[in-house]
This record gives structure tokens, sequence and C-alpha cells, in this order.
């Protein structure tokens, strides 16, 4: 009885400390994903642990193993002490911490995974670059060699095939044969020869190099490794020099080229400026000719109409002065006045008229007037 009370006990405590229950699915799924996230963060930095305890001295390690066996024995001791789940929780993240690296460790860790990364990608470099110089030197032997048997070819279809066969018979003439390959060994030969002969020199001059470098090593003249590791630093130093002047460079050409289009930019808007200002300057000119005529159109009409206002008052003067005459006179007085009410009517219609285009030039001239202020700084008038 006492152990299914404990039991019972037991599991309403776990439910009642059971923080899963009180949230929803989509949250549990949350939950799950960072957890497994947080996991495979975890295990990449294991991985790379890994790696690295095969990098580090053996006392290093083992000196690290010791601290990973301590901490994790501290935190099972401190495990198996524990009583409530609040309590194995918070033990369990202090187990956690123990157990996680610092970030200076971390950082230690990555720089030696760099390093040997790179040592690798440049051990990987100097092997591709030795395969492909051997792949290289083959293909270029097999062009030679494929070049040299096409010119064997043609010089054997040549010589033999069709320089060496009979008329009457087609048949082709074993002396010139034998006497072709004769040449051709014979040409083989000398050509060993000359390898032959090429080869003890550069023997010879291999025996030299050699001795030149023994007497060097003697004197102490040789270069040592450190001289190698300072003069790839020099020459590390003199790249990073290189490439923050190409970067200059390249920034000075691009401040080049934007300079370079802002001034054909300007360029341009000062070539549709001066084309404008030559329109409106051949414009203003032919508008001045325009008004000067407008002018002289005006002058004209003006004097017309003064003219005919004085013909139309002397006509009415004469009619405000007229006498009823006797009947036949008064008969062509009325003729001749119907007449010269209808000159006085296409006289007042042509006053109308001038009136008209006079109102009609006045217009244009003040919209021209308007428009040649609102284009030019300057008035018309001065123009």
């Amino acid at each position: 009885m006492a152990e299914s009370e404990t039991m019972s006990i037991d599991t309403s405590t776990e439910n009642q400390d059971d923080p899963l229950q009180d949230l929803s699915d989509e949250k549990i799924y949350t939950l799950l994903e960072e957890t497994i996230r947080a996991n495979d963060v975890l295990r990449a930095e294991t991985e790379m642990f890994e790696k690295y305890t095969h990098y580090v001295e053996p006392k290093e390690a083992a000196q690290v193993q010791t601290a990973m066996s301590t901490s994790s024995s501290m935190s099972q001791h401190e495990m198996g002490r524990g009583i409530g789940r609040k309590r194995s929780k918070s033990r369990s993240s202090n187990m956690d911490k123990a157990l996680r690296l610092t970030a200076e460790q971390k950082c230690d860790i990555a720089q030696r995974e760099i390093e040997e990364s790179r040592d690798v990608v440049e051990k990987l470099k100097d092997d591709s670059e030795k395969v492909l110089d051997t792949y290289k030197a083959i293909m270029e032997e097999a062009d030679m060699r494929l070049a040299e048997i096409k010119k064997t070819s043609y010089e054997f279809e040549r010589d033999i095939v069709k320089g060496s066969t009979q008329g009457r018979t087609g048949k082709v003439i074993a002396e010139k044969v034998q006497r072709y390959f004769e040449d051709s060994i014979r040409s083989r030969d000398t050509l060993i020869e000359k390898l032959r002969l090429k080869n003890a020199t550069l023997k010879v001059q291999k025996k030299k190099l050699h001795l030149q470098l023994k007497q060097k090593e003697e004197m102490g003249e040789v270069l040592h490794e450190v001289d190698f590791n300072q003069l790839k630093i020099e020459n590390s130093q003199y790249l990073e020099k290189i490439d923050e002047r190409n970067q200059d460079l390249l920034r000075l050409k691009l401040m080049a080229g934007n300079t370079l289009q802002v001034l054909n930019s300007y360029k341009k808007k000062l070539n549709t400026l001066t084309m404008e200002f030559d329109r409106l300057k051949s414009e203003i000119s032919s508008r001045d000719e325009l008004l000067g005529r407008i002018d002289v159109e005006t002058l004209s009409v003006e004097e017309e109409r003064s003219k005919a206002e004085k013909i139309n008052r002397k006509l009415r003067q004469q009619l405000e002065d007229y006498r009823v005459p006797h009947v036949m006179e008064y008969v062509n007085e009325r003729a001749d006045m119907y007449e010269l009410s209808k000159k006085v009517r296409s006289w007042e219609r042509k006053v109308e008229i001038a009136e008209m285009a006079l109102k009609t030039h006045r217009k244009t001239w003040k919209q021209m007037r308007m428009q040649g202020m609102q284009g030019n700084p300057w008035p018309l008038e001065a123009m």
C-alpha cells in the first residue's frame, strides 16, 4: 500500500510539474524544432571538438578528457542526488553548462579547424597542380606524337604511295620503300644521338648546380626555412598592398566613370540649351519682324481709318446742310446719295475689318510679349 501511495504521489507530482501539458500542439512543434536545431548545433560542435582532440598534443587531450570526465562524474553525482523534477531540471542545466565549451575554447577550436582546413586546401591545391601539370605534359606529348604521326603518314603517302608506284603495273617499288625506311631509321638515330648529347649536357649542368648549392651551404648563403617564411610574409604583405592599390585604382576608375557620365550629361544639357537658345533667338527675330510688319500695317490702317472718318464727317456734314431741291434734282441727288451711302457702308465695313484686324494684331502682340517674357529673363524690347 505504501508503495502504491508513493507511486501515485510521484505520478501526481510529475503530472503537476510537467510543463508540456499546458502547451498547445503548435508550441510543442516549435519547441521540438528548436530542440532539433540546438541538437544539430551541438552535434556540429561535438564533431569539431573530436577533430580538435586528434590535432592537439596527447597531454592536452588527456587534460581535456580528465576535465570532461570529472565534470561528467560530478554532474552524474548531482543527478543521482536529485529528489524532485524541478531540482533535476536545474541540475541537468548546470551539467549542460559544465559540459559545454566556453567561447574562448570554441574560438581556439575554430581557429585550429580553419588552419587545418587551410593546410588541407593548400595540399589539395598543390596535388591538383601537380596532376594538372602531369596531364598537360601528357597532352603536349600526345599532341607532339600525333603531329609527328600525321607528318610521317603524309610523307609516306607522298613519297611512297603516290611517288613510288610504277606507271605500267601500279605497284610500289620495293627499293624506294626500303630506302625510305632506312632514311627514317637514320633520322631517328640522329635524333636519339642529339637527345643523348642534350641529356648529357643537362646532367653536367645539374652536377654543376649541385656543386654550387653545396658550396653555398658550406658558406652559409643558402636560404633556410625561416628565410622562406620571412619571404612568404613579405610576399603576403606586398600582395595585400597590391590588393589595396588595385582597390584604390578600381575606386578611382569608378569615380572617373561617374564623373565622365556626369560630364556627358552636362554636355548633353548644354547642347540642348544652346539649341534651345538658338531656336528662341531665331523665333524672337522672326517675331520682331512680324511685330514690325504689324506696326506698319497698324499705322497704315490708322491712316486709312482717319481718312475714312474725315470723309464720313464731311459726308455727314453735307447731309446735314442739304436742302430740298427740285424734284429731278432731288431724284438725282437721291441717286447720288444712294451711291454715297453704299460707299459709306463699304468704308465703314472696311473700318470695322481694320479695327478687328487691329484688335487681333494687338492680341497676338500681347501673347507674343507674354511668351517672350516667360521664356527669357530679359524683356523683348531689349532684343
